[in-house]
């Protein structure tokens, strides 16, 4: 991975929507409520929904995804949701539930107590890549830098795509990137 990736590591600054309510003029003025949602504003821009129409981001492609629940709680456990809203364009790699559900038991619930946000963080981050990497870009067999600073083997192969052996099952563009769906937890490798 190249080393500048402060764009992914920085967290995007939450931006915060005021709406103003018309009151008429006069002494039988009333307060008039909005119709928006409540929104969060300490979770920053991972809290701001897609316009209707418009492309989701990263994000919001995984939480409007029902096999991607496993992925959404431990980003959110690991709290890099606003860094997956940043402008990119990244790449990602995201496992299905089935690909978590793999895993040895107890694997999930293990990494995403307190205690493990750093390593949970890490495993996320390893399933993610400043820039966009597509069919078009991906020939033959590459290495791809991950957010980690580790690299990922990329190959093609009887017709097919694999990261680190795990297979490409679809993509989906985003906003500011692209989600690869994968059927495979990847791993990175162990620090000395």
């Amino acid at each position: 991975m190249k080393k500048i990736t402060r764009a992914f590591f920085t967290l995007a600054l939450g931006g915060m929507l005021f709406t103003g309510c018309n009151q008429p003029a006069g002494d039988n003025a009333e307060t008039t409520e909005s119709s928006a949602p409540e929104q969060d504003v300490s979770k920053g821009q991972s809290m701001v929904a897609a316009s209707e129409g418009e492309t989701p981001n990263i994000l919001q492609v995984a939480l409007g995804s029902p096999d991607h629940t496993t992925l959404v709680a431990a980003v959110q456990a690991a709290e890099l949701e606003d860094v997956l809203v940043n402008a990119g364009p990244f790449t990602v790699f995201a496992p299905t539930n089935a690909a978590f559900d793999a895993l040895p038991p107890g694997t999930v619930e293990d990494l995403v107590k307190p205690e493990n946000k750093a390593t949970l963080a890490n495993i996320i981050k390893y399933h993610a890549a400043p820039g966009k990497y597509t069919g078009a870009n991906i020939k033959g067999v590459m290495m791809i830098g991950q957010a980690t600073g580790d690299k990922v083997v990329v190959e093609e192969k009887d017709g097919a795509t694999y990261v680190n052996g795990a297979k490409i099952l679809g993509t989906v563009e985003a906003s500011n990137g692209v989600v690869h769906v994968i059927d495979g937890v990847l791993l990175p490798p162990a620090k000395n």
